[in-house]
This record gives structure tokens, sequence and C-alpha cells, in this order.
């Protein structure tokens, strides 16, 4: 089990618990954060769950994959620190990870 430090597209923090082994993606819906649409249910095909991650945590992370990246490059607001959360999995690794919803579209 892991915390992760979500911070809205409003700005507010929460810290939720996210089990081993799901998505960030999936985490952060499980936890009543229903900003991030996810429309393809995580199936790496539409890029509505794109998060930013913390610049202290980036090398947290695993790289991105090129497909990842392909869809990242379809958002007008993708950064250095951008990610889909469907693509990260949760672990030990991520506790206390600090990422913030990219804003829609």
């Amino acid at each position: 089990m892991a915390t992760l430090l979500v911070t809205t597209r409003a700005g507010e923090e929460r810290a939720i618990e996210a089990p081993d082994g799901i998505s960030v993606m999936q985490s952060i819906r499980d936890a009543g954060i229903d900003e991030l649409l996810a429309l393809c249910g995580g199936c790496l095909s539409c890029a509505t769950c794109h998060i930013y991650i913390d610049e202290d945590d980036l090398a947290r992370v695993p790289a991105v994959s090129e497909d990842e990246n392909d869809l990242l490059e379809s958002s007008d607001h993708k950064s250095e620190r951008s990610r889909l959360s469907c693509q990260l999995i949760v672990s030990d690794t991520l506790d206390g990870l600090r990422l913030r919803i990219a804003p829609e579209g």
C-alpha cells in the first residue's frame, strides 16, 4: 500500500491510500476524485488520465513508453512532467508520490 498525494485541478491536495498492483488512475478514481475521465479505462488509447508528476519525484517513476509519449503529444498541456496515470502501477516505490491532475483537454 502506498500513499499518493494528489492535487486536484482546484488546487486541493488529498492524501489517498493506493493498493499495490493497481494503476495510479484507478487509485485516484477509487478515492472519489472524479476529475480523471479515463475514457478508455486504462487501455492506453485516450490520454484522459493525464497527470503531472512532482519534479522531485520524476526519478521514482518508470520511463515513458513510446505509445504513452505519442498519446501525450496530443495534449495541449504536455510538459516534461506529464504522465498517463493508467501507465503507473502502484508499489512501495511510489509511496509519498506527489502528482497534480492536468487540465482537461
